[in-house]
């Protein structure tokens, strides 16, 4: 086998809109409107630095089947780009960009092969002599709806040839419940097809989920929003003559989204929160010092400061604060090692004996009883959350609104109201005891 070496992306998602933001200024939005293509331009860099033989792309190259005309003409430039450096692209669509998605009628460069709604084996040669080194199976989804195991019909006759073989999937494996289940296929599936690396695009988190044969997500190249934290990219694939595998992951994201928890446990006055969240964005600014980051800070814990920030105006003050420093700093030194705050969410609570007050015999313990009860349990439609949110759920808008809010979310809010509730009865409890 000869080696050769190439770079597996997926899920480039260009022209995200990210919408639903809050409390961007001009200069920040438009900045995180061009992540994803400033990620499309680093992987056409280290493609020519790295000199790889080809670059695969599994699925989702556009956000949206109602692509951008933006996104196309910025694609095919890049794509004109890696021609140019004679690097061949292969190609497949999944369920953002489907086949059937409307899109300009373009001539692509010679080097790129885009895998049709059948799956089709073609062979990739090494740039430097011609020589055939891999054969490439992988098949583009027709419509946006791919819900049968494809990888089953996928070739399985390709492995009989001396040459490294790769698939194109996009596709769920093993059922993540956190994505939409298209394609879906087990690893057994892809294991037995013989193949040597199963190139996955669809999930966005960066998986090895198999070596010998590899089976790998890359992730997707620019984190999108909150649930999308830690560094984007690709991978950098050497094949030796052994046909053995030596994976290299290039960060390609300008923006990078963390989820951080700051704890009031020790803190007597917001002033040390503050300080302590302050704290918290320089770490993080000195961990990554060549984009923007963006965080979202979950204040965690119990103390006094938790009925201070109970009312939300201390963290709107704070946010405000931090917001204005940093994009007075953007002005002067660009978005490098950057730091903007998405927002707060207050998971914090009172310095109530919660332990002490489930064990006793009165109405705040049984209600507290309860409450865990359904903390323990799924949130579903017979659930406590579920039936006080059904009359909400007649109204369009709040029901369109609400369906984008996770179990997780939900009990949140049950775990909050129940903190509250045993505050406000305690409250009334101590007050009615003094007027006695």
């Amino acid at each position: 086998m000869l080696p050769f070496r190439f770079i597996h992306a997926a899920d480039l998602h260009l022209d995200s809109p990210f919408a639903g933001m809050s409390g961007l200024t001009d200069r920040i939005r438009k900045h995180l409107q061009q992540s994803t293509f400033i990620a499309l331009n680093r992987l056409v860099q280290l493609a020519v630095t790295e000199r790889v033989d080809f670059v695969v792309i599994s699925g989702d190259i556009y956000d949206s089947s109602n692509t951008s005309l933006r996104a196309q003409l910025r694609f095919m430039e890049a794509l004109q780009v890696l021609d140019e450096e004679q690097i061949p692209v292969y190609i497949i669509h999944g369920n953002h960009d489907p086949l059937d998605s409307p899109r300009l009628a373009v001539t692509m460069p010679p080097l790129v092969h885009i895998f049709g709604s059948e799956p089709e084996t073609v062979t990739a040669v090494r740039r430097n002599d011609g020589r055939e080194v891999a054969v490439i199976t992988g098949m583009s989804y027709p419509t946006s709806k791919v819900t049968e195991n494809i990888s089953l019909r996928y070739d399985k006759r390709a492995t009989d040839s001396d040459l490294f073989h790769i698939g194109l999937l996009h596709a769920n494996v093993d059922g993540d419940q956190e994505h939409e289940t298209y394609a879906p296929c087990t690893k057994k599936d892809l294991i037995s097809s013989g193949y040597h690396y199963w190139a996955l695009g669809h999930i966005h988190s960066r998986r090895i989920l198999q070596e010998s044969p590899y089976i790998v997500y890359p992730g997707n190249i620019q984190g999108r929003h909150i649930r999308e934290t830690g560094s984007k990219g690709c991978y950098v694939i050497d094949v030796n003559e052994a046909g053995t595998v030596d994976m290299n992951f290039h960060e390609l994201d300008t923006v990078r989204w963390f989820d951080k928890e700051v704890s009031i446990d020790h803190c007597h006055h917001p002033e040390e929160l503050r300080l302590d969240i302050e704290e918290l964005l320089a770490s993080i600014a000195n961990s990554y010092t060549s984009g923007l980051s963006m965080v979202r800070i979950r204040i965690k814990g119990r103390g006094p400061v938790h009925r201070h920030l109970e009312d939300g105006f201390i963290l709107d003050d704070i946010l405000t604060e931090l917001r204005r420093r940093e994009d007075n700093r953007f002005g002067a030194a660009g978005f490098a090692g950057g730091v903007w705050v998405e927002g707060f969410r207050l998971d914090s609570g009172t310095e109530i004996q919660m332990e002490h007050l489930l064990e006793e015999d009165s109405f705040i313990g049984e209600m507290l009883r309860l409450a865990e009860a359904e903390l323990s349990g799924e949130a579903g439609r017979d659930s406590v959350i579920g039936r006080a949110l059904k009359p909400l759920m007649e109204q369009a808008e709040i029901r369109l609104l609400l369906s984008g809010i996770s179990a997780e979310e939900q009990k949140e809010w049950l775990r909050r109201a129940m903190e509250l509730t045993a505050i406000l009865l305690l409250d009334e409890q101590e007050s009615g005891g003094a007027s006695a």
